[in-house]
């Protein structure tokens, strides 16, 4: 089975049906992804800005961490979620939408990009986590983590301009 053939085959399901043509299913999800969206990285945009050591400098990065993570993993939950019932609502028109194969290879990148802090620079997180500038693969973590979850959401409102 091919790629598109996946995706029409997802156009097909019940929950894809659902989304294109109940009233209001549509508007609803993009509401919940939207509320995912601002709660997801509306949280990691703090705890990024402070890897920068542009904000919250007096602050505790792993404090800020274990007090930002269930917001931005309830976010990521719901629009993982709900950005995986839009897909399969529309999976022939974003299959073939340049925008989406942006969107889905940065969110990819981002992921890749939190997991090497994690495992790599975030290991070395007692020697710098109170202090106001921290290192400069920290900062580059946290800078590139905006600039890809930026590049994420600018793809994600051109495919609303360019798959219909």
């Amino acid at each position: 089975m091919t790629l598109l053939e996946l995706c029409e085959w997802l156009y097909e399901t019940g929950p894809a049906v659902l989304v294109r043509e109940s009233p209001y299913g549509f508007q609803i999800l993009v509401g919940v992804h939207l509320l995912g969206i601002v709660l997801s990285v509306g949280a990691l945009m703090w705890l990024d800005l402070r890897l920068m050591g542009l904000s919250m400098t007096r602050a505790r990065v792993s404090e800020m961490n274990r007090s930002l993570a269930p917001w931005f993993l309830t976010g990521f939950a719901l629009m993982f979620a709900s950005g995986l019932l839009l897909f399969a609502g529309f999976a022939t028109a974003a299959y073939g939408n340049l925008f989406f194969r942006i969107k889905i290879a940065v969110i990819v990148l981002a992921g890749l990009n939190a997991l090497y802090f994690h495992f790599t620079t975030g290991r070395t997180r007692p020697e710098w986590d109170a202090s106001p500038q921290p290192p400069a693969a920290v900062r580059f973590a946290g800078l590139s983590s905006l600039v890809m979850w930026t590049i994420v959401i600018l793809a994600g409102r051109m495919m609303s301009y360019t798959m219909f």
